[in-house]
């Protein structure tokens, strides 16, 4: 059953348009890396993944981090769209999803390169650097600066590299419209490589990528400022870093001048994340650690924005969202303990929302 006109006492449930698109809600089932690919590949994990979240209620579900190159990849088993079978793997998986999902639901990619995180263990096998018998490969970054101090050495990137990564965004974004995606991200937080070029602690370099802020950002806002001339006129934004949580790191003023150069090339939103670029940051991981990131770049800029982290309580995400905390909020962890996250606020609060007819019984209106 749909009523969303009975919904606008609820800002969590109100629809947003970003550009020619309109999400039913600002709930965002965030990217989530299953680390189950093979050769770049999805397979039958991705599909039961996505399919439960095809019909969750949200207004907008995230793939996880895709590469658009294979020397991008965290892992072995992370997915790729930098050829035609991960295109091919990609739009076979999604089409079977789309065919169980709410007509409302909209589907969206996170294009990413990891840099010198790339070639590691999934987490359940250590998270490390990959061992000389495990396939390593050699990673690139913006100085020749290892993660850790016993990681390997990744290779600094020439300008060769930095016109090969760019296309393969590019190409990557080409791709992600043919697969029929309804938004486009690209990640340039985490650690990976785009926020290894805006991280002073991860980019000494001496050329025109490096020094200043404006030196440090200019290849992210390259690549981004080519993806967008190529998306369509899908919804196109970018996850970001808020801060490092170190010293000498990006602050939340360095993310403030980013995103309004973002926004000047025609970027639709900012998701606000933190830290990643280095092993042991001091975050304050706690209930909502993230959303006063958010909520200076909101506040501050004319952007839309998104936030992230430890976001669980209905009553608590939809006050966020009421005191222009952030215009979206994204979970991750909190539809993993529950794929039906949505439904459980929408009874809390008071809204209606489309769910499948099978399920209706669920609901107490429901006969």
């Amino acid at each position: 059953m749909i009523g969303y006109e009975d919904m606008s006492k609820n800002k969590i449930f109100k629809k947003i348009k970003i550009k020619d698109t309109e999400f039913s809600n600002r709930i965002v089932v965030s990217p989530m890396c299953q680390y189950s690919a093979e050769n770049g590949l999805m397979n039958d994990w991705h599909f039961q993944h996505l399919s439960q979240f095809g019909f969750s209620g949200a207004g907008l579900v995230m793939i996880e981090s895709t590469a658009v190159e294979n020397i991008g990849r965290i892992t072995h088993n992370c997915t790729g769209i930098y050829d035609d079978d991960c295109l091919s793997s990609i739009k076979t998986i999604m089409e079977k999803v789309k065919v169980l999902s709410l007509n409302e639901v909209k589907f969206g990619i996170q294009l990413g390169h990891a840099g010198r995180k790339a070639s590691t263990q999934r987490p359940w096998e250590g998270r490390s650097y990959l061992r000389h018998n495990q396939n390593p490969w050699k990673t690139i970054a913006p100085s020749a600066i290892p993660f850790d101090k016993d990681w390997p050495i990744p290779q600094e990137i020439n300008d060769d590299d930095l016109q090969r990564v760019k296309k393969a965004f590019i190409d990557a974004t080409r791709r992600s419209v043919k697969a029929g995606f309804d938004l486009i991200e690209i990640h340039a937080a985490h650690g990976y490589l785009l926020h290894q070029f805006i991280s002073p602690i991860s980019n000494q370099r001496k050329d025109k990528y490096g020094g200043s802020l404006d030196n440090r950002m200019r290849f992210p806002l390259e690549v981004f400022e080519e993806v967008v001339k190529v998306s369509n006129n899908l919804p196109i934004g970018m996850r970001i870093t808020g801060t490092e949580w170190e010293e000498n790191g990006i602050e939340i003023e360095d993310a403030l001048v980013f995103s309004k150069q973002l926004k000047n090339l025609g970027c639709d939103y900012v998701c606000v994340s933190s830290g990643g670029n280095t092993p042991s940051p001091k975050i304050p991981v706690k209930e909502h650690y993230q959303v006063h990131l958010s909520k200076h770049i909101k506040q501050n800029s004319d952007i839309l924005t998104r936030t992230v982290g430890m976001i669980t309580d209905p009553i608590k995400a939809n006050k966020i969202l009421e005191n222009d905390e952030s215009d979206m909020i994204a979970m991750a962890r909190a539809f993993l303990s529950n794929p039906r996250w949505v439904w459980d606020a929408a009874d809390i609060l008071g809204a209606e929302i489309e769910t499948p007819n099978q399920y209706a019984r669920r609901f107490k209106k429901s006969i």
